[in-house]
């Protein structure tokens, strides 16, 4: 083996024996911020610890092994429950975060509505109906609504019957008739000629039909 020879492999040994230190060192540094990071956390750790029983002390509460033991084997027997209510929360706020358009377009469906309304003059409408009720209340007496509610079957039926088609078209006919006499000229009657009109057909219908309207109102 030469000098040159000799020479090369002695530079190669010092190169990689740089490597070497370098790595010690390096390491050397992890394990001190290892060492200081523990160090730290030791101090912070006795110092939460000192404060929470200082803080225990103050507050009277004393806390046992066996309830610690029995807290831990609780949370450990209800490891599953705590991850299905995970589960539950991550699939609520999954369903939340879809759910999101379908409210924004509910929302804007119904400020439509409301705009829609309030151009219709809805609420305005609303406003005056509630100084109706607010009329009526004022008007009726505690006694008046509880007659109210005892008499509300009979005053349904009452309307019942002024909603059927025979009765609209009576009264129909009865207005008709008010507003055509409204129109004319009244003639003037008197007795005798009353009783040759009450001698007419129709007039004697009419009159069959009040006796037999006021008998029937009789029997009720």
């Amino acid at each position: 083996m030469d000098n040159n020879d000799l020479i090369k492999r002695m530079d190669e040994l010092d190169r990689k024996m740089d490597m070497i230190l370098d790595i010690v060192n390096h390491q050397k540094m992890k394990t001190e911020e290892v060492n200081d990071l523990i160090a730290d956390i030791t101090i912070v750790g006795k110092d939460i610890y000192d404060s929470a029983v200082e803080e225990l002390e103050n507050q009277r509460i004393e806390l046992h092994p066996e309830d610690m033991r029995e807290l831990g084997i609780g949370l450990l027997r209800n490891i599953k429950n705590f991850n299905q209510a995970l589960s539950l929360f991550e699939s609520a706020n999954d369903f939340v975060k879809d759910a999101q358009p379908i409210v924004h377009d509910v929302v804007l469906d119904m400020i439509q509505k409301f705009n829609e309304y309030d151009k219709k003059g809805y609420f305005d409408k609303l406003s005056e109906f509630g100084k109706v009720v607010d009329n009526a209340v004022s008007h009726f007496t505690v006694d008046d609504i509880r007659h109210l509610a005892d008499n509300i079957v009979t005053l349904l039926e009452t309307v019942k019957s002024l909603t059927t088609p025979e009765f609209q078209k009576l009264i129909n006919n009865a207005l008709k008739v008010f507003e055509t006499v409204q129109g004319e000229k009244i003639p003037e009657y008197s007795v005798f000629r009353m009783m040759r009109e009450l001698n007419k057909p129709e007039m004697k219908r009419a009159m069959g039909f009040m006796v037999t309207f006021m008998k029937g109102m009789s029997r009720e």
